[in-house]
C-alpha cells in the first residue's frame, strides 16, 4: 500500500510534468480544449505513475540477493522501460496529437534516441524524488518511534519496583539491616531483596538485557514470593544454556510472573503453576494454568502491555498471547544484539 506522502507527489511530479510539456508543445494554450489537455495529460500522468510504482517497490522493499547500487540501477533501468513502453502502448491506441507540432515517432533511430534520453531523464527525476520523500519519511517515523519507546521506558520504571520508594535507600537499608538479624532465614530473605533491588538499579541503565542477567534476578525474586506463597506457587524453568546470551527487554520476565499472580488464583486448593522455558524459534515461553479471580474482570495486564508496546518498538517480531486449553502463554522473542534495537 502507497502512503499518503507518495501518492502526493506523485501527483505533484506529474503536474509539473503537465504544464511544463504544455507550455513546450503549444505556445497558444488559450484555445485549448479541456478534452484535448486532458487526453494529454493522461499520457504524461500514466507513464510517470508507471514509473513511479517500480521505484517505491524496489526502495520500500529489501532483497536478500540484491542491494546497494546494483538494486538502484536496476529500479532506474526498469523505470525507463515502463516510460517507454507505457508511452509507446497510449500513442498506438490514441495516436492524435494536440499538442506537439513536431511530434517525435518511433520509426527512425533518431527518434528512440530521443525517447531514450528524454524517458532516462525522466526516470532519474521520479527515482530521486522517490528516494528523497521516503527517506525523509523514515527518518521522521524513526524519531517518533524513538520517543515512543523512551516513554515506554519510563513507563515500565513507574511499574516496577521503584514505585513507592527510593532503591538506593531501601537497598542501602537492607545493608544495615542484614547486618542487626540473626535469623538465618530472615537474613538469606534480605539477601534476595537486596538483589531484587540491586537489579532494578541497573535497569535504569538499560533498555535490554541478558537472559542469564534476568534469571539471576527472578531467582532472587521468586525466593521472596516462595516466602509470601509457599506451595501455592509452584515454577519450574527449563532454559537452554545456548539461549543465555540473548537479550529481552529489562523486567519483562518479572512482570509476566506479577501478571499470573494479579489475575489467578492462587491457593491451596488451586496452587499456580507457572512455566519458564526457551524455544528453538529462539523464543522466550511462559505459561500458567488459567484460573482467573471472579473479582477481576478479563482485561490484560499493565505489564503485558507494556512488554507488547516494547517490543513493537525494539523489533519487528510480535510477542504471542495465547489462552486456550486452560493454559495462558506469553512467548517473547529473545533478541541478538542490543545495538541493534536501541
Amino acid at each position: 500500500m502507497y502512503k499518503k506522502y507518495q501518492i502526493k507527489w506523485l501527483l505533484i511530479l506529474s503536474a509539473i510534468m503537465i504544464i511544463c510539456t504544455s507550455f513546450l508543445g503549444q505556445a497558444d494554450l488559450s484555445r485549448t480544449k479541456w478534452c484535448h489537455f486532458l487526453d494529454h495529460s493522461i499520457k504524461i500522468f500514466v507513464p510517470i505513475a508507471g514509473c513511479w510504482m517500480i521505484d517505491g517497490y524496489f526502495l520500500t522493499n529489501n532483497f536478500r540477493r540484491l542491494s546497494g547500487y546494483p538494486k538502484y540501477l536496476l529500479s532506474i533501468l526498469l523505470g525507463i522501460v515502463a516510460l517507454l513502453v507505457l508511452s509507446y502502448l497510449i500513442d498506438q491506441i490514441n495516436p492524435e496529437n494536440y499538442f506537439y507540432a513536431n511530434k517525435i515517432g518511433y520509426q527512425t533511430s533518431k527518434d528512440i534516441l530521443l525517447h531514450l534520453g528524454g524517458n532516462s531523464f525522466l526516470s532519474l527525476i521520479c527515482y530521486f524524488v522517490f528516494s528523497n520523500r521516503y527517506t525523509s519519511a523514515t527518518l521522521k517515523k524513526t524519531m517518533i518511534e524513538k520517543g515512543l519507546l523512551e516513554r515506554a521506558h519510563l513507563r515500565a520504571q513507574l511499574i516496577s519496583l521503584q514505585q513507592q520508594i527510593s532503591p538506593h535507600f531501601l537497598f542501602n537499608s537492607l545493608s544495615t539491616l542484614k547486618t542487626m538479624v540473626n535469623d538465618p532465614s530472615a537474613k538469606k530473605y534480605i539477601v534476595h531483596l537486596a538483589g531484587v533491588y540491586r537489579y532494578v538499579l541497573s535497569f535504569n541503565e538499560h533498555y535490554l538485557t541478558r537472559l542469564d542477567d534476568e534469571l539471576k534476578f527472578i531467582s532472587s525474586y521468586l525466593h521472596i514470593l516462595n516466602e509470601r506463597f509457599g506451595h501455592m506457587l509452584r515454577v519450574d524453568m527449563d532454559i537452554q544454556q545456548r539461549h543465555t546470551a540473548l537479550l529481552l527487554p529489562s523486567l519483562s520476565l518479572q512482570l509476566l510472573i506479577e501478571n499470573a499472580i494479579k489475575h489467578n488464583v492462587c491457593s491451596e486448593e488451586h496452587p499456580l503453576y507457572i512455566s519458564i522455558t526457551t524455544t528453538d524459534l529462539p523464543a522466550l515461553k511462559v505459561e500458567n494454568n488459567l484460573q482467573p479471580k471472579r473479582s477481576r474482570l478479563e482485561r490484560p495486564g499493565t505489564g503485558l502491555k507494556n512488554i507488547i508496546e516494547r517490543y513493537k518498538l525494539l523489533v519487528d517480531k510480535p510477542v504471542e498471547v495465547d489462552s486456550n486449553n486452560g493454559k495462558f502463554t506469553v512467548t517473547l522473542p529473545l533478541l541478538t544484539h542490543e545495538s541493534n534495537y536501541n
